[in-house]
């Protein structure tokens, strides 16, 4: 794993360091706000392009992203931001699994049509980063208990909800994360 040097990230949500680390082909990117105290919010994020750039009401995840930025700035820890579009079918099968919803899949079964399972991503570097700033535990900000599982040798002292996003578009979608994939909503 390559680790880049930090650097000063100013931004709409407040002022930030940013450091990148490299995993194979993958470059993630972790936002963070010092002092951390003893045991810092964490937020893990997986990219989601329509969502965090792009302003998708198909989703939550930029909501989802915006509201821990402004958390980490008010409290200080940290977004670690992997890339893992499309829960790691990458963009260009995201937006076949976007076609397939539009003609009445849900985001699992779309998945499953590609021939992807409904969840691809893995958690394994998010210790390896938290170990680097030297953080042993954590309050977990999600509602996946996928990561409250594979997060190893980091001790998740609690799990802080994150609601927010709601809107018409996306109810099917928050609806089978919750059914589906057990997502804490």
């Amino acid at each position: 794993m390559d680790i880049s040097n930090s650097a000063k990230l100013p931004s709409k949500f407040g002022d930030f360091k940013i450091k990148s680390f490299k995993e194979g082909i993958k470059e993630h990117l972790v936002i963070y706000k010092e002092p951390f105290g003893e045991t810092p919010i964490v937020r893990v994020h997986s990219e989601c392009l329509t969502g965090d750039a792009l302003g998708s009401l198909k989703c939550d995840c930029g909501d989802q992203l915006q509201y821990a930025l402004k958390m980490v700035n008010k409290n200080g820890g940290m977004v670690i931001y992997l890339r893992q579009e499309g829960r790691d079918i990458g963009l260009f099968n995201k937006v076949n699994a976007y076609n397939l919803q539009d003609k009445g899949l849900d985001t699992v079964e779309a998945n499953h049509q590609l021939g992807f399972e409904a969840d691809m991503r893995n958690f394994d570097i998010v210790s390896d980063i938290l170990k680097h700033f030297g953080i042993s535990k954590i309050r977990l900000l999600t509602n996946n208990p996928k990561k409250l599982n594979e997060i190893k040798d980091i001790k998740i002292i609690e799990r802080i909800p994150i609601k927010v996003g709601e809107n018409p578009h996306n109810e099917n979608y928050l609806k089978t994360k919750k059914e589906k994939m057990g997502h804490l909503i």
